[in-house]
């Protein structure tokens, strides 16, 4: 159980992506079902996740109860899709997310019943502090009546609504930000930022004044430190309620804006559950009576759980008439719904393929890594891949696929999970993976390195063909240019023999792109693997990594010019 002792909303971080939740609450629950959630268990959870292709990270001997509980005891466990407590289970809510045909549908009807206070989540005695709030479902709520909801008003705003009584004067507060906003444009970083922390001074100014600044995370007690903390945890919470809403399929994501709304189309779907959703916190202190609702797979009740809104929906959505549908039963409605939107999610990113290829979005495409240098986007990971998938598909022709999930309009909405490369493109004779990474100095190394090698040699012994690899990011540390210098040269089985990874810098990158650009024609296959062979046969005659480092650029910078 855990103590509400802040005083903003906060929402559930790990896991980061809520997919990820699924592949370890099937581990938990198929190997440790009806035993106790102690320490002895949590340690053996840990070393069997550690041992599957999807696991992301390092495996440790320290901690690894700690470990399990910071992937058990958050989201799975506060939206109900287990039950630790006597034994390990899984929920009614649970199996629908890991086995059922529609794994958005349960995290949304989870969502919208997570509450403050519950049983899980008490509030300590004598205290002034007062939740009283089901949290997306207001957020859900801000987001319909202002039309969208920024990042920013989010984390200084919306984190303050720990009572939904209070949700009219937030909703006025953002209005005036919106206001004051405006006369800001030419400083509003500065003038944010000066808010943010004026907003946090009087939100916290009891614990100011009484000395009570110390943090978990830190031993500082300055209120300096004490400020940076709370901004850098509203920053996780914003940024984790943003993924949960966003995986439900109801809400779009606009990168460069930093905002969130809802598609139009999914709107009745939103008008239903803000006209229907009880706003009150229930069984606060009946822990039973909480898990059977929390647990409860049908509960609340979505719009499409009537079959004549499931109907409604697809004939918004497609050409069916009412006589070619009418006689199917609600599932068989639902399946046919899905597979309207996945055809069509389909033909959206054929499009986009096509445009991306005629290099319409070129200028896009080089404004967008301008944007990702300047930190001036939202879930900068993400579009990082996205945009280098866009450029890979544009500057040559072979087959690029994108690891990165899509959500139902086409956008990015996930990076790539852990067990593959980034992006792995497919030519007649050769096979390339592509690696990005916005890790800086040493982490990139201790991130990236080993799995940038296994994902290759993976690739290559899955296609039997040549293989490349190419790996970007901003700068590249000197540690992982020595690292991918080595393996280049030495044979290890595990990989496949010699490997021929290639780190590339992100301007490097985006000259490429340029003079694929100015180039007369697409570039070619053979025109990619030209300059990767180039690049490998220069590694051959360097006299050492910085050697080599010097000559990548020289290929660079001569690729395609006439």
């Amino acid at each position: 159980m855990a103590y509400l002792n802040n005083k903003m909303l906060f929402f559930t971080t790990s896991p980061r992506t809520p997919s990820k939740m699924i592949p370890e609450i099937k581990i938990l629950t198929e190997n440790f079902t009806e035993k106790k959630w102690d320490k002895k268990t949590q340690c053996e959870f840990i070393d069997f996740l550690t041992d599957t292709d999807f696991f992301e990270g390092k495996g440790s001997s320290d901690n690894k109860d700690l470990s399990a509980r910071d992937r058990i005891n958050r989201a799975p466990k506060a939206l109900g899709f287990v039950d630790l407590n006597p034994i390990i289970k899984i929920t009614p809510a649970g199996n629908e997310l890991v086995y059922g045909k529609r794994p958005q549908e349960i995290f949304l009807r989870q969502l919208l019943k997570f509450q403050l206070p519950s049983p899980y989540h008490k509030e300590p005695k004598n205290t002034n502090i007062s939740f009283y709030i089901r949290p997306y479902l207001e957020i859900i709520r801000l987001i319909k009546d202002l039309d969208s909801l920024s990042f920013d008003e989010l984390k200084m705003f919306g984190l303050k609504l720990i009572d939904y009584r209070q949700y009219d004067n937030i909703k006025k507060e953002i209005l005036q930000f919106r206001i004051d906003k405006e006369k800001n444009k030419g400083q509003y970083k500065r003038f944010a930022d000066n808010l943010w922390t004026n907003i946090l001074l009087q939100l916290y100014k009891d614990n100011i004044k009484s000395g009570n600044t110390k943090t978990r995370e830190s031993k500082d007690k300055s209120l300096k430190n004490f400020i940076t903390t709370k901004k850098r945890n509203a920053r996780d919470y914003a940024d984790a309620c943003f993924r949960y809403l966003r995986y439900t399929g109801l809400f779009s994501i606009s990168h460069k804006n930093c905002s969130i709304s809802i598609y139009p189309d999914r709107m009745k779907e939103i008008d239903y559950i803000l006209e229907s959703i009880e706003r009150n916190p229930i069984y606060i202190e009946d822990e039973y009576e909480y898990k059977n609702h929390l647990f409860n797979a049908h509960e609340p009740k979505l719009y499409d759980d009537n079959r004549e809104n499931v109907i409604d929906h697809i004939l918004r959505i497609s050409d069916y008439t009412r006589k070619q549908i009418e006689q199917r039963d609600i599932e068989q409605l639902k399946d046919l719904r899905d597979d309207i939107i996945q055809e069509n999610k389909d033909s959206i990113i054929k499009k986009q393929k096509d445009k991306i290829k005629s290099y319409a979005l070129y200028s896009e495409i080089i404004d967008t890594y301008n944007e990702i240098i300047s930190n001036n986007l939202y879930d900068i990971p993400l579009m990082f891949e996205y945009n280098t998938w866009r450029a890979m598909t544009m500057l040559d022709g072979g087959e690029i696929e994108g690891h990165f999930k899509f959500d139902d309009a086409g956008q990015p909405l996930s990076t790539a999970p852990g067990n593959m490369p980034d992006i792995e493109c497919f030519y007649d004779d050769f096979v390339l993976s592509v690696e990005v990474t916005m890790q800086q100095g040493q982490r990139q190394y201790e991130s990236e390195g080993e799995p940038v090698a296994r994902h290759y040699g993976q690739m290559r012994k899955r296609t039997g063909k040549d293989a490349y690899c190419i790996f970007i990011a901003p700068t590249i540390n000197k540690a992982c240019l020595a690292h991918f210098y080595a393996l280049n040269k030495i044979g290890i089985s595990y990989y496949g023999g010699k490997t021929k990874i290639i780190p590339i810098e992100l301007d490097q990158f985006m000259k490429l792109v340029e003079n694929s650009y100015n180039y007369p024609t697409q570039p070619s296959p053979r025109d990619i693997r030209s300059l990767l062979d180039e690049i490998i046969i220069s590694e051959e005659l360097s006299k050492d990594e910085i050697d080599w480092n010097n000559k990548i650029q020289l290929a660079v910078n001569k690729w395609l010019v006439l």
